[in-house]
């Protein structure tokens, strides 16, 4: 089915609560969507030194997979998607936040509904990289007139220069290559960015970029506008002390690599569990298990029973 609009294609995706979970992280499991939300969440903290007294805002909210981690943290959270479905989800899902926490459907590129410098920090996660490049460039853009003086930005894309992130690349050059070339692209498939172009697109809408981490498949860039020198000396100072929690491990683009592999039907996923539970017990390592055994349950009429482990 082809979608011409990023509104229709996530609506679609999110027609039912289970679908609406898996459009956000693949897995289609409520414990999984914690999870990994406290991951993302967890990485915010630190590279956005989040207070609470801040207002934050998150773009392409989804379900609030990581605004329900957060909104304890801070005085208020906005959530803002393109999908009506996938907020109405996230409605549910923060219902014992309500008095913190709003949320606004969005109708094309553009935060015209938000006033200006209305946040004291704002994030993107797993969003600009389903958008083709002028609509990343606006939302930058929007962004930089939402969050006030001093504040802050997470924003994240696919890494097209990081080995994984070639190897996701070619999957969706492929994927196009096998297409019916007679309709449009996937609205919504994966885009890529180098990391100089990912810093043109922020520096050209106004943002100080004071970190680019680009050692994973993951571009993050934490960028402010508006502040002293001696305020930016503190955040790049700050910033390259938090690097090991902000930036995605060599270990998490390893295992990513091992779930592709599995995705891609190159490795059984018996084969990467066993490899997981020969490991350390790390953060990275008990997540890709708990998303393995996810992804392995969805596929169970292709791989075979889940263990009861």
């Amino acid at each position: 089915m082809e979608f011409e609009s990023y509104k229709n294609f996530w609506n679609h995706q999110a027609a039912t609560p289970e679908g609406a979970l898996a459009g956000v992280d693949g897995s289609a499991s409520e414990d999984v969507v914690r999870m990994t939300g406290a991951f993302a969440a967890r990485q915010l903290r630190a590279s956005l030194a989040l207070e609470p007294g801040h207002r934050i805002l998150e773009l392409g909210c989804g379900v609030g997979r990581i605004g329900r981690e957060l909104t304890p943290d801070v005085a208020h959270w906005h959530g803002v998607d393109i999908s009506q479905h996938m907020i109405n989800v996230a409605r549910e899902r923060l219902a014992e936040y309500s008095d913190k926490v709003s949320l606004t459907v969005l109708d094309r590129t553009s935060l015209e509904a938000l006033d200006d410098n209305a946040f004291d920090r704002a994030y993107c996660i797993a969003v600009l990289c389903h958008m083709d490049k002028e609509d990343l460039y606006l939302y930058l853009k929007e962004l930089r007139r939402v969050v006030k003086p001093e504040g802050l930005i997470h924003v994240e894309t696919w890494n097209l220069n990081h080995p994984m992130g070639w190897r996701r690349w070619e999957f969706e050059v492929n994927n196009w290559s096998n297409s019916d070339q007679s309709q449009r692209k996937n609205v919504s498939r994966n885009q890529f960015c180098t990391a100089d172009e990912f810093r043109l697109y922020a520096e050209k809408a106004g943002w100080d970029v004071l970190a680019l981490n680009n050692n994973s498949p993951w571009l993050q860039i934490v960028a402010g506008h508006g502040m002293s020198d001696a305020q930016r000396e503190q955040h790049v100072e700050r910033l390259e002390n938090a690097s090991d929690t902000v930036s995605y491990s060599a270990e998490f683009s390893e295992l990513f690599g091992d779930l592709l592999d599995v995705i891609y039907g190159v490795t059984a996923p018996g084969v990467m569990l066993e490899a997981l539970d020969n490991r350390d017990k790390t953060l990275d390592a008990q997540m890709f298990r708990t998303y393995l055994l996810a992804l392995w349950k969805q596929g169970e009429a292709h791989w075979g029973p889940t263990p009861a482990s």
